[in-house]
């Protein structure tokens, strides 16, 4: 497939373009953390997303979406990552949708999706158990009592996890990993809010003997291990394509200011070494744009080699993003370590996003075994 978007989703990268930049710029950002919202997002713009159709781009028409893929959807977080816009896309509709679309029951899906679409149920997915990223391995327990399960054990690093409706969980069951969707007001849930450094949302969520029903289970019990990989896979592809538009616009701001700052009577720009810097990565950025779309793409196609595409992707946007911000920061020069220039928001928003579901050297190493190495 050329490695080119279609005359719709272009339409909906403009859009959504307009609307962020209206509705969510940096300074929307900077607000929600001086103010420290209790939420972590404005709800009328997560609202007003909802609205726009948003939040069911990846959600079949019988279930009340739009089906319009992940490539769609991927124009869209390429803009909130220009942005830093703080919302539910990624732990509701890259974490949560994904997961019901490939494991809720024809009920579950009817139940749950259409809440999702129309932005009234935030759900997000709590897989890793350790501070480093770690899916397979999972110590929370899931045991069989009467008509339902107990749970038991402790999730970390939950996105929106505070906020979140409903948590879709992995837990060891008596014959294997199992997946399940709780209600996160159960009793024995405890969740606390971690305020990460690029001041967006993440939870510690506990489990004390938490009573679900057996209808929270999601798919097959003890078959859940390829199906949270793939979830993965696919959010790991989106964030990519989030952190493709915060590279973009931090090599944009960068550039305007090589070409506004004057040094010995000189705009800074001219100077040889820093164009050669700027010329390396406006070409590591164009490497990633292709493989953010090639990747998008594979999700659409249900490519076969989707986990090889999904860690080549996020290990070379990862560099890119450290690389770029790094440089960002170090040509804007001493105002670049300052609160109030806006590049050291793109510098934290970068750290973190190179760590959630796996850094550079996690999806390196994967790669390599996902080929016999």
């Amino acid at each position: 497939m050329p490695l080119i978007i279609t005359e719709e989703q272009a339409m909906l990268k403009t859009s959504a373009q307009e609307y962020l930049k209206d509705r969510a710029p940096v300074a929307a950002l900077r607000a929600l953390r001086d103010e420290r919202n209790e939420t972590g997002y404005d709800a009328n713009v997560w609202q007003e997303m909802a609205e726009m159709g948003w939040a069911s781009l990846t959600i079949s028409e019988a279930d009340g979406g739009l089906d319009f893929g992940y490539v769609g959807l991927g124009q869209i977080l390429e803009q909130t990552g220009r942005t830093l816009t703080a919302s539910p896309l990624i732990s509701t509709v890259l974490l949560g949708t994904t997961t019901i679309n490939l494991a809720g029951s024809t009920a579950q899906k009817s139940a749950l999706l259409p809440a999702i679409a129309s932005g009234e149920l935030l759900v997000t997915a709590a897989f890793d158990e350790s501070n480093r990223h770690n899916p397979s391995k999972v110590e929370m327990t899931a045991t069989l009592s009467g008509d339902g399960y107990i749970l038991n054990g402790q999730k970390v690093f939950v996105l929106d996890g505070h906020v979140a409706d409903n948590i879709i969980v992995s837990a060891k069951t008596a014959n294997g990993i199992s997946l399940f969707i709780v209600d996160a007001t159960s009793a024995g849930i405890e969740r606390e809010r971690t305020i990460m450094m690029d001041s967006r949302n993440a939870a510690i969520v506990r489990f004390n003997n938490t009573k679900i029903p057996a209808s929270a289970l999601l798919g097959e019990e003890g078959k859940a291990a390829a199906t949270i990989e793939k979830v993965l896979d696919i959010a790991r592809i989106g964030l990519s394509a989030e952190m493709l538009g915060s590279m973009q616009e931090a090599f944009d701001r960068t550039v305007a200011y090589l070409k506004e700052r004057k040094q010995f009577g000189l705009t800074i720009g001219s100077f040889q070494a820093l164009q050669h810097r700027a010329a390396q990565l406006f070409c590591e950025i164009e490497l990633c744009k292709s493989i953010v779309l090639k990747a998008l793409q594979a999700i659409d196609e249900d490519a076969d080699n989707l986990d090889n595409l999904a860690s080549m992707t996020k290990a070379k946007v990862s560099e890119t993003m450290q690389l770029v911000s790094n440089e960002g920061v170090q040509m804007f020069g001493g105002i670049g370590m300052t609160d109030d220039e806006e590049i050291g928001f793109f510098l934290k928003r970068g750290r973190v996003a190179m760590q959630t579901f796996g850094d550079s050297n996690y999806h390196l190493d994967r790669y390599a075994r996902l080929n016999g190495y």
